[in-house]
C-alpha cells in the first residue's frame, strides 16, 4: 500500500498516536489472559520473550537518544527537523517503532499470552502502515529521504 493513500489522521498524525496508543492498551491487558502454555514451553517463552523485551527497549531507547531534539509522538516531522541516518536509524528507518514491535512480542511471549500476541502482530502491521503515512511527510520535508530509504530497511533490523 502507497503511503498517499493512507489518511493523515489529523495536521500532524494524531489519530496515529491515538491508534498506537489504544493497541498498547489492548496488548498490555491481553496480557493477563495467560499463560496460556505451560511447563518447559512455558519457561522457554518466557525467557525469550524477557530477551526480546530487552532487545525491544535498547532499540527504542537508542532510537529516542538519537533523534534527539527532533522527537515527537506525530508521525509529521516537526518544522524544525533534520533528517537522522546515523545510530538506530542507519539500522532501520522507524527503530522506535520496530523496537515497540519487538517489545510487544516479548511481553506476549513472557507472559504466555495468545491474545496479546495476536495483537503485537497487528501492532507490526499498525506500524508498517503508520511508517508508510510518515514517510510521504518525511520525502516531502527531506530531498534526501529517498535514498536513505532505499538503502535502509524499513523496522526490524536486518530484516524488514
Amino acid at each position: 500500500m502507497n503511503g498517499t493513500s493512507l489518511p493523515d489522521l489529523g495536521p500532524h498524525g494524531e489519530g496515529w498516536f491515538a491508534a498506537q496508543m489504544a493497541l498498547f492498551a489492548a496488548i498490555a491487558v491481553a496480557g493477563t489472559a495467560g499463560p496460556e502454555w505451560q511447563g518447559g514451553l512455558w519457561a522457554a517463552s518466557l525467557a525469550g520473550g524477557l530477551v526480546l523485551m530487552a532487545a525491544g527497549g535498547v532499540l527504542v531507547l537508542k532510537g529516542v537518544l538519537d533523534l534527539g531534539s527532533n522527537l515527537t509522538p506525530f508521525p509529521k516531522p516537526l518544522s524544525g527537523a533534520t533528517l537522522v541516518e546515523c545510530g538506530a536509524y542507519g539500522l532501520v528507518r522507524h527503530p522506535i517503532y520496530g523496537g515497540l514491535i519487538i517489545g510487544a512480542a516479548g511481553w506476549s511471549l513472557a507472559l504466555a499470552s495468545a491474545p496479546a500476541l495476536a495483537l503485537a502482530i497487528l501492532l507490526a502491521a499498525f506500524f508498517d502502515l503508520k511508517s508508510r503515512r510518515e514517510e510521504v511527510w518525511l520525502a516531502e520535508k527531506f530531498a534526501d529521504y529517498p535514498s536513505y530509504r532505499a538503502r535502509t530497511r524499513r523496522l526490524l533490523p536486518w530484516l524488514y
